[in-house]
C-alpha cells in the first residue's frame, strides 16, 4: 500500500471545504450585491423623480407645465454611460413631456411604484411617481416616470463580488500556509518518535518515554503494548531454547553412550542392560521435553489468561482418577480429601495442567509404597489446592533450586539438579508459572508428619460465592 501525505490531504480537504463554503458566500455575496445596487439605483431615480416633480406648475390657463432641470437627470449618469429615459404625464394619462413610449407603472397606494423591464433593447429600472398640484380651487394629479439602464447596476454588484472574490482567494491562501505550517509543526513528535525507534538496537524492547502530545499517546501506548508482548514472546522462546538445549543434552548423551555400548557388546546380558538404560534416557528426554513444551505454552500465556469461576473439587477428583493406574503401576497409594465443591477464581485448562504436574511429580518420586494425597480445603478468603507425599521429599535447598527456572546451564555456586530431582526441578518451576498467572504463590514445606514434601496454592474465592 502506497504511503501518503497527511499534509496534502489535510490542504485538499481544506480546499475543498472551503471551495464550497466559499462558492455559498459568493452566491450570497451576489444577491446581496445586486440588492444593494438595486436600492441605491431606487434612492437615485426617486430622487430623480423628485427633482422633476418639484418642476412640475399650472400656468395661467389652469394647464400643466413642466421645466425639466437637467440636474435631475445628470444625477442618474455614470461612468458606466448608463441610459436615462424620462416622461410626466398629466389628469388622465395626459402626456406631457418626455419618451412617450416609456411605460408607465400603475399606481400604488404610496404613490410610488418600480419595475425592472427593457427599453428599446436595453434592459432598464424605472420608478414612477404619482405628485399632485394645486391651483388654489383644486389640486391636479400628475406622474413623473423615470428611468435608467441597469449597467451601473451591474458593475456595482460586480465590483462588490470581485472584491469579496479577492478576499476569499487571499483568505483560502492564507489559511492554506498556516494549516501546512501548523501540520508540519503537529508532526515533529512523530518524526521524533520513528526517530527514537529507528535508532534503537533490534533487542532493545524497553517502553517508549518520548515527549508527545495527547493525541499521539495513544499510539506510543499501542506500540509499548505490542512491544511489551513482543518481549514476552521473545523471553519465551529463549527460555524454552535454553531450556531444551540444557535439559535435553544429558539424556540424549545417555542414549549416545549406551547406543556405542551395545555396538561392542559382547553378552546378550549386556546388550540388554545398555538397552535398558538407553530407554530410560529416551523417557527422560521425553518428559523433559514434554514439560518443557508446557512451560513455553504458560510463558505465551502470560499477561492474557482471563480467569474464571472454577469447580476445584471436580477437577481434582478427575485427575486423581486419571492417575490412579499410573499409582497401581509404581505401588503408591493415591487419595483424594475435600468437600463437594469448591470454587475459585482460575483457567480450567491451566488449573488442570498445575494440578497434573505436582500428582505426576508426586507419584514419580515419593517412592514405591508411598502415600499421596490430594486435598482441597475451602476458607474464608480463599480455596487452598495441596498435593503432599511422604516420599523422601527435598531439602530446604533443593527446594529452592527446584523452584528455579531452568534457564540454560547452571548458576554458578548451585549444586547442579540430580536426575531424580529433575522432574521436581520442571514440574515446580511449571506450577508457580502458572500460579503466578491466577495470583497465587506455591508454598513448599515438608509433610505432616516430617517426611515427604506438602505443595499448596491458595486461590482467590470465586466472585458470588460465600
Amino acid at each position: 500500500m502506497s504511503a501518503y501525505s497527511l499534509r496534502r490531504r489535510l490542504l485538499l480537504w481544506l480546499f475543498v471545504a472551503t471551495a464550497v463554503i466559499g462558492l455559498l458566500a459568493l452566491a450570497d455575496t451576489w444577491r446581496e450585491a445586486l440588492r444593494t445596487a438595486q436600492s441605491v439605483s431606487d434612492r437615485v431615480l426617486v430622487g430623480s423623480a423628485l427633482a422633476i416633480a418639484e418642476r412640475v406648475t399650472v400656468d395661467e390657463t389652469g394647464a400643466l407645465e413642466v421645466d425639466i432641470p437637467y440636474s435631475s437627470l445628470e444625477m442618474l449618469t455614470s461612468t458606466a454611460q448608463d441610459k436615462v429615459f424620462y416622461r410626466v404625464d398629466g389628469p388622465v394619462g395626459t402626456f406631457l413631456t418626455g419618451y412617450a413610449d416609456l411605460a408607465v407603472l400603475p399606481p400604488t397606494l404610496a404613490g410610488l411604484a418600480f419595475s425592472d423591464g427593457r427599453y428599446r433593447d436595453v434592459s432598464i429600472r424605472s420608478a414612477t411617481l404619482v405628485r399632485e398640484v394645486s391651483t388654489g380651487e383644486r389640486s391636479i394629479a400628475f406622474s413623473v416616470t423615470v428611468a435608467e439602464s441597469t449597467l451601473a447596476r451591474a458593475a456595482l454588484a460586480k465590483a462588490i463580488l470581485v472584491r469579496s472574490t479577492i478576499r476569499l482567494a487571499v483568505l483560502i491562501l492564507g489559511v492554506a500556509c498556516i494549516v501546512w505550517l501548523a501540520v508540519t509543526l503537529a508532526l515533529r513528535p512523530l518524526d521524533r518518535l520513528g526517530a527514537i525507534i529507528a535508532e534503537r538496537s533490534p533487542d532493545d524492547l524497553r517502553p517508549v518515554t518520548a515527549d508527545v502530545p495527547q493525541e499521539v499517546s495513544t499510539l506510543v501506548q499501542a506500540i509499548n503494548s505490542f512491544m511489551a508482548r513482543l518481549d514476552t514472546a521473545l523471553d519465551a522462546l529463549r527460555n524454552f531454547t535454553g531450556n531444551a538445549s540444557h535439559q535435553l543434552r544429558t539424556p540424549l548423551a545417555v542414549v549416545r553412550t549406551q547406543l556405542a555400548l551395545i555396538d561392542r557388546s559382547e553378552t546378550p546380558q549386556q546388550m540388554a542392560a545398555s538397552t535398558a538404560k538407553a530407554q530410560t534416557a529416551l523417557e527422560r528426554a521425553e518428559r523433559v521435553l514434554a514439560q518443557l513444551l508446557v512451560l513455553a505454552r504458560v510463558d505465551a500465556a502470560t499477561g492474557v489468561v482471563a480467569l474464571q469461576s472454577v469447580n476445584i473439587v471436580t477437577i481434582a477428583k478427575e485427575l486423581t482418577a486419571e492417575m490412579v493406574p499410573l499409582a497401581l503401576q509404581r505401588e503408591v497409594d493415591l487419595g483424594f480429601e475435600g468437600p463437594d465443591e469448591a470454587n475459585a477464581m482460575a483457567e480450567p485448562v491451566l488449573i488442570a495442567e498445575l494440578l497434573n504436574n505436582l500428582l505426576g511429580n508426586a507419584i514419580a518420586y515419593a517412592g514405591h509404597g508411598a502415600v499421596v494425597t490430594v486435598r482441597v480445603k475451602e476458607y474464608p478468603d480463599g480455596v487452598v489446592l495441596e498435593v503432599e507425599d511422604n516420599g523422601p521429599g527435598l531439602s530446604a535447598s533443593q527446594i529452592a533450586q527446584a523452584r528455579r527456572r531452568r534457564r540454560g546451564p547452571p548458576v554458578q555456586g548451585l549444586a547442579p539438579i540430580k536426575d531424580h530431582e529433575a522432574g521436581y526441578g520442571f514440574g515446580l518451576a511449571i506450577t508457580a508459572e502458572i500460579a503466578a498467572l491466577f495470583g497465587a504463590e506455591i508454598q513448599l514445606q515438608t509433610g505432616s508428619d516430617g517426611r515427604g514434601l506438602l505443595a499448596s496454592i491458595t486461590l482467590r474465592r470465586a466472585v458470588g460465592v460465600v
